[in-house]
């Protein structure tokens, strides 16, 4: 168990970064009096050819990164372990490696991963957060030059777990990261996938989905910081909401420096209403320093159903109910579709309908 951390300021709502995140339902991930247990909650069963993990004590290993957030700051001061996993360098790892989370029902915890992309390494990550619980996390990336990492993190939670997660990527030269986060659970799901590059011909893709019914608080916070030439980032994320007090928040944020000329970069978010009381904040953001890059833009857009598409449906004798069901599998099927794996796509939209069943959608 940790000691009550003292060393940041609590949020009080009025902040920009936490202006729409519900601090009343954090279940005391944010109060300072009360501690964090920390845990070494992500297990594998088994870890593929190439691929090693250890326990490392967290006063041996700063993070790699620097943070204002709250939340990442209390897990840094709570964690006594951090769990590591090194993808050796040249290693083309032949499957996912899966981690699977194992939490404590109601008990607040703290939890710190450090993934570590050797050079020239090329491996997937799935990462599969499911039950109850209230979790605080921190997860930093590291790739070396020319290595590959694509990252699967799913939030299949139960309806009562509160969820604040740091999720930090580290891109050096010719590296490539894709992050692919599905947000489908939780009573409060607040994340912040952030990329920082370190080298020149580094890229990286930030894709998500999520789907927010009754009472649910939906919350990604993108940052992306081209801090170098040449390098590349693209971002698009999806939701759908339906019932009443359904909520989701996108905050997208790209800053170009002056130093990073060559950037190219492009950022979309894309809603849909399904119902009356639904509600989705959709804030793209671009800071550019410098003329000298080869494209940076943005788009949002929050919407009902596409009319068109139910009457064409509806048309060739296809039930009202499955015709939006079909509309809104159409509408999720570019993000579901880059998981690569059919067990997981299936399940995932099944909970989907699962969800629009139980809300009349």
């Amino acid at each position: 168990m940790s000691t009550l951390t003292t060393n940041y300021l609590v949020p009080t709502g009025r902040e920009e970064a936490w202006r729409f995140t519900p601090l009343n339902r954090l279940a005391g991930l944010l109060d300072s009096t009360v501690a964090l247990t920390s845990t070494n909650s992500l297990v594998a069963k088994s870890l593929p050819a190439g691929v090693s993990s250890k326990l490392v004590a967290a006063l041996d290993l700063a993070p790699m990164a620097t943070t204002l957030d709250a939340a990442t700051i209390r897990v840094r001061e709570a964690v006594t372990e951090v769990l590591v996993l090194d993808i050796a360098k040249d290693s083309e790892v032949s499957e996912p490696i899966h981690l699977n989370r194992v939490t404590i029902d109601g008990q607040a915890q703290a939890s710190r991963l450090l993934v570590n992309v050797g050079t020239n390494a090329k491996a997937v990550l799935i990462i599969e957060n499911q039950g109850n619980a209230v979790i605080a996390e921190d997860i930093e990336y590291v790739l070396a030059p020319g290595s590959s990492l694509k990252v699967i993190v799913l939030q299949e939670w139960d309806a009562k777990t509160v969820h604040l997660g740091s999720h930090h990527a580290i891109i050096d030269r010719d590296a490539s990261f894709t992050s692919l986060i599905v947000t489908v659970g939780g009573s409060v799901v607040r994340l912040l996938p952030t990329v920082e590059y370190r080298g020149p011909g580094s890229s990286a893709e930030l894709f998500g989905l999520y789907f927010a019914t009754d009472g649910q608080h939906l919350e990604h916070r993108m940052h992306v910081d081209h801090n170098v030439p040449n390098a590349k980032s693209r971002v698009n994320y999806k939701g759908a909401l339906s019932g009443d007090k359904a909520r989701s928040v996108w905050i997208g944020d790209v800053h170009i420096r002056a130093e990073a000329e060559g950037t190219d970069t492009y950022e979309l978010n894309r809603n849909l209403l399904l119902s009356d009381g639904a509600r989705a904040d959709s804030v793209p953001n671009l800071e550019i320093e410098t003329g000298e890059i080869v494209g940076a833009g943005h788009a949002s857009t929050t919407g009902r159903f596409d009319d068109e598409q139910l009457f064409y449906l509806s048309s060739r004798g296809i039930p009202a109910q499955i015709a939006r069901r079909l509309v809104i599998r159409g509408f999720f099927s570019e993000i579901i579709g880059k998981i690569g794996s059919q067990e997981i796509e299936e399940r995932l939209m099944n909970r989907i309908d699962d969800q629009l069943a139980k809300v009349g959608a």
